[in-house]
């Protein structure tokens, strides 16, 4: 079950740097085993940065929410579980040559990273448990 963050949580993880977003992602991912994406009529939102083609993922419904403006607003947040994001996303991002844009902000777009280095963090991060 998703539990809505509050808006103080949501203030402050805004004044976050990328580095402390993603740390913040890996540890709500593993905890609530889904990662949220936006989704259109033709599919998985896509950025560029600088040369990469990346998806961008969120922890939460509500920072999906908070990109899903301007060209973004007819997006819907859609939640991937984990299990499936290992079963079909990591690969299939992989095949694709697309990278991860890591909860990126309407102003910021977040760490990029690849697939297995996203998993990897993942892994490391359960593994600590």
């Amino acid at each position: 079950m998703n539990t809505p963050i509050n808006s103080d949580r949501i203030k402050a993880m805004l004044n976050n740097d990328n580095a402390q977003r993603y740390k913040y992602l890996i540890k709500e991912v593993t905890q609530s085993e889904q990662i949220w994406i936006l989704t259109d009529e033709h599919g998985c939102v896509m950025l560029n940065s600088d040369s990469e083609d990346c998806v961008p993922i969120w922890p939460n419904k509500e920072f999906a929410e908070l990109w899903a403006t301007g060209d973004w607003k007819d997006c819907e947040p859609q939640a991937i579980s984990l299990k499936k994001w290992h079963a079909k996303w990591t690969d299939g991002l992989a095949d694709d040559e697309l990278s991860i844009a890591v909860f990126p902000l309407p102003d910021q777009e977040g760490l990029i990273v690849d697939p297995d280095e996203f998993d990897f963090e993942l892994e490391q991060f359960r593994k600590r448990l």
